[in-house]
C-alpha cells in the first residue's frame, strides 16, 4: 500500500506540476476553445468549416505576433510601436502594386521594397527607446498612435497613380482599403495548400511562418541572440562583459520592426486587402494579448509562447461568435467578435507581470 500511495503522490505531483507550468487562466482557455470545437457541430455549425477559419486566422497572425520576440529578448518590453512596422509593409505592398508586381513577384517586391523602410523606421524607433530606459512601452504607444496619425496624411499625399488603389474621382489619395486580388493573394495561402473535405490546411502560409520561426529560435542560440537575452534579463552583468547594450537593443528593435512589415503582408495575402489609415493600430494589442496569453511576460518569451497564443486568441475571436450565432440565431457575429477580442486584450494586459510559464 505504501508504494501504491508513494506512486499515486507522485502522479499527482507531476499532474499538479504540469497545470501549474501551463498556468490555470491558459488551460481554462484552453478548456473554453476546445468546448466550443466540440458544441460547433451540435449547434449547426460545419466543425472541418471552423478549424479551416482558426487555422487560416492562426497563419494571417503569427507572425504579427513573432515580432514581439526580440524586443522581449532585450529587455525593450512588448511592442506597442507595432504599427511602425506595419507602415513599412504598407509601404512595401502599396509601392509594389504601384510598380506593378503581380503573382509571387509582387510578394517578394513588397518584403523588398518594405526591408529598408522598416530598418531606417526600426533604426530611429530603437535610437528613441535606448533615450528613454525604463519608460519603453509607453513610449511604443506613443510612437504607435503618432505614426498611425502622421501616415493618414501621407497616404492623401503621396503621388500614388494605380488606378485600383486611388479615389476614383480625385484621381489621387490612397483608398482606405485597397484588394490586392490579382497582385499577391493568396500566394502563401494557395501553394501547396491540402483539401480534405471541407478541412482546407494553408500549408504555405504555416511553413513561411515556421522558417521565421525556425531562424528566430536559431538567430536566439548565436552569440548575438545570446547577448540580446542577456541584455534584457540582466544588463549589468551583460554591460559588465563587455556587451554594447544600445546596440543590441537598437538590433532587436529592428528585428521586430522588419518582421512586423513582413507579417502585415502575410496578413494581407490571406485577407485579401491592404487596410490604410487608422487600421495598423488595431493590429498591436492583438498581437501584444496573443503572446501574453500563449505565456510570454515583458521581459521572457519564446517561440511556443507565440504558437501557442496565436492558436488560442485567433481559435476564440473565430469560434465565439459562429457558436453563439448558432445558438442565439442573431446574426451579432462582429459585435461578439469585438467583444469578446477586447475581453481577451483587457485580460492580458492585466496579466502583463506575470512571469513566463
Amino acid at each position: 500500500m505504501g508504494k501504491t500511495e508513494n506512486i499515486r503522490l507522485g502522479e499527482k505531483t507531476k499532474f499538479r506540476e504540469l497545470v501549474d507550468n501551463f498556468g490555470i487562466p491558459r488551460l481554462i482557455i484552453t478548456c473554453f476553445l476546445l468546448l466550443l470545437f466540440i458544441m460547433a457541430p451540435m449547434v449547426g455549425a460545419d466543425l472541418p468549416t471552423q478549424l479551416t477559419n482558426t487555422i487560416n486566422r492562426f497563419s494571417w497572425n503569427a507572425v504579427l505576433v513573432l515580432a514581439m520576440v526580440p524586443m522581449v529578448h532585450s529587455g525593450c518590453g512588448l511592442n506597442f510601436g507595432l504599427p511602425l512596422g506595419i507602415i513599412s509593409g504598407l509601404l512595401g505592398g502599396t509601392i509594389a502594386i504601384e510598380l506593378g508586381f503581380t503573382g509571387g513577384m509582387s510578394f517578394v517586391m513588397a518584403i523588398l521594397i518594405a526591408t529598408p523602410f522598416a530598418i531606417l523606421f526600426g533604426a530611429g524607433y530603437g535610437w528613441l527607446l535606448n533615450r528613454i530606459k525604463g519608460g519603453e512601452m509607453m513610449i511604443a504607444t506613443y510612437v504607435g498612435f503618432s505614426s498611425v496619425s502622421f501616415m493618414c496624411m501621407m497616404w492623401l499625399l503621396l503621388p500614388y497613380h494605380k488606378e485600383d488603389m486611388v479615389w476614383g474621382l480625385a484621381g489621387k489619395g490612397l483608398r482606405t482599403t485597397i484588394s490586392v486580388e490579382g497582385y499577391y493573394s493568396n500566394v502563401l495561402s494557395q501553394f501547396m495548400q491540402i483539401k480534405i473535405g471541407n478541412l482546407v490546411i494553408p500549408t504555405g502560409s504555416l511553413l513561411f511562418f515556421g522558417v521565421l520561426a525556425f531562424l528566430m529560435w536559431a538567430f536566439l542560440h548565436t552569440k548575438t541572440g545570446t547577448a540580446m537575452t542577456a541584455v534584457g534579463s540582466n544588463p549589468v552583468f551583460a554591460r559588465a562583459s563587455g556587451i554594447n547594450i544600445d546596440r543590441t537593443r537598437a538590433l532587436s528593435v529592428i528585428m521586430s520592426t522588419w518582421l512586423a512589415a513582413v507579417g502585415i503582408l502575410v496578413y494581407q495575402q490571406g485577407f485579401g486587402f491592404i487596410q490604410l489609415y487608422m487600421a495598423p493600430f488595431n493590429m498591436a494589442l492583438p498581437a501584444v494579448s496573443a503572446i501574453l496569453i500563449g505565456g510570454a511576460s515583458v521581459n521572457k518569451a519564446s517561440i511556443t509562447n507565440v504558437i501557442l497564443g496565436t492558436f488560442l486568441f485567433q481559435g476564440i475571436v473565430t469560434m465565439t461568435p459562429t457558436v453563439m450565432n448558432a445558438v442565439i440565431h442573431t446574426d451579432m457575429s462582429e459585435v461578439i467578435r469585438i467583444v469578446v477580442s477586447n475581453g481577451m486584450i483587457l485580460y492580458a494586459l492585466t496579466r502583463k507581470t506575470e512571469g513566463s510559464k
